[in-house]
């Protein structure tokens, strides 16, 4: 996929690609590359930054292609070691990356609704410890860490919508590790959002940088599942990709 998008971004104009935020977030690496604006037509298991685009199908696309309603959104990039990526919605580590990945071995035999659910029931019904990191200076255990690319509302376990994709920031939000279990933590805050919990710490920033992080921990962002290989740092690229979205006209 990513080779193909490549070929079709040297000499493409616009970038254009169907898919779900894994196939967008490849796509949007090719056409920052480029300096190509992207056209994203949602296709997937989850479309969270085409819906917050406003796109929902080839007809909010066509119309904001026709009349050339481009915009400039905000970027998230990141790395650890020699590992580095971009994300359009979600960054995250500790049990979230868990909940990626189990929903992705259940997804195409009972759909991706079905395998959300199974995937958090098996994840938070295991024995799980939380991850050592060094957040604001402070090495402590998390159950999960999570940066969105632009403030998110609705906080639970899966994230709501953002109202803005240029504000600047991203939006950390942490569940800390400590005496209670795992379980009780993440139902709480599965069952609303995480602003409730006492365990929980929000922050809003431009750059993050953890250390303290053990090689071989899951690492999500977008939807696609990789392992951290050293100390992990996050930055915000403001405005670096122009998108093609429906804006109202009066």
């Amino acid at each position: 996929m990513a080779a193909e998008l490549e070929k079709a971004a040297a000499r493409a104009r616009v970038l254009g690609v169907c898919g779900g935020d894994g196939t967008v977030n490849t796509a949007a690496e090719a056409a920052m590359r480029h300096g190509l604006p992207l056209a994203v037509l949602p296709g997937g298991t989850l479309n969270h930054f085409a819906y917050d685009l406003g796109v929902e199908d080839a007809r909010d696309l066509a119309r904001a292609v026709e009349q050339g309603d481009g915009v400039r959104v905000d970027v998230g990039r990141f790395g650890s070691g020699r590992k580095r990526g971009v994300f359009l919605n979600t960054f995250s580590l500790g049990v979230y990356p868990e909940l990626v990945r189990e929903r992705e071995r259940w997804s195409e035999r009972i759909g991706g609704w079905p395998a959300g659910v199974l995937a958090a029931l098996r994840v938070l019904r295991a024995d799980r410890h939380p991850l050592q990191a060094e957040f604001q200076g402070e090495c402590r255990p998390l159950w999960l860490l999570f940066a969105g690319n632009g403030t998110y509302h609705r906080m639970g376990l899966a994230p709501g919508r953002r109202l803005d994709l240029a504000d600047g920031v991203l939006d950390v939000r942490v569940v800390h590790g400590g005496r209670k279990p795992a379980l009780r933590l993440l139902s709480a805050a599965i069952a609303g959002p995480l602003t409730r919990s006492p365990a929980h710490a929000a922050v809003q920033v431009r750059r993050l940088h953890l250390t303290g992080v053990a090689p071989g921990t899951l690492l999500a962002y977008d939807g696609e599942v990789t392992e951290v290989d050293d100390e992990v740092w996050l930055e915000k690229l403001p405005e670096a990709l122009t998108v093609y979205r429906p804006l109202p006209h009066h």
